[in-house]
């Protein structure tokens, strides 16, 4: 059949099939996704075996736990720095009217070099 506009147009409509099975997405409580985290993150956990007893499928609780992880990474990015630096081994002395933050594995002759040079300052 020889088309005579190069412009024709065919149109399309998606309609449900009858007999097709209407499928129903299932919910999961906050707390319930909470404790299949708090499980699979328990080390040597093995997530598929977990996923089969809790009734649900190994690739979603393999991104109930990214997500949580992802997210825990979030919030320790988001937290002040005084608890970063606590985090992080990290001391403060605070001499002459100045705050003075070190790491808590400095040597001995470069923090007294330090405090020195501060208090002359």
């Amino acid at each position: 059949m020889r088309r005579t506009n190069p412009n024709q147009f065919i149109e399309v409509r998606a309609e449900r099939l009858e007999g097709a099975p209407v499928g129903e997405r299932r919910r999961w409580s906050d707390e319930f996704k909470h404790r299949a985290i708090a499980a699979a993150l328990e080390p040597g956990t093995n997530i598929s075996a977990l996923a089969r007893s809790l009734n649900i499928t190994p690739s979603q609780l393999f991104a109930w736990r990214r997500t949580a992880v992802l997210r825990m990474e979030r919030i320790e990015r988001q937290t002040p720095a005084e608890t970063r630096a606590a985090k992080t081994h990290r001391v403060e002395i605070e001499t002459g009217g100045a705050l003075v933050r070190v790491s808590a594995d400095i040597s001995e002759a470069d923090l007294c070099r330090l405090l020195r040079a501060v208090r002359e300052a």
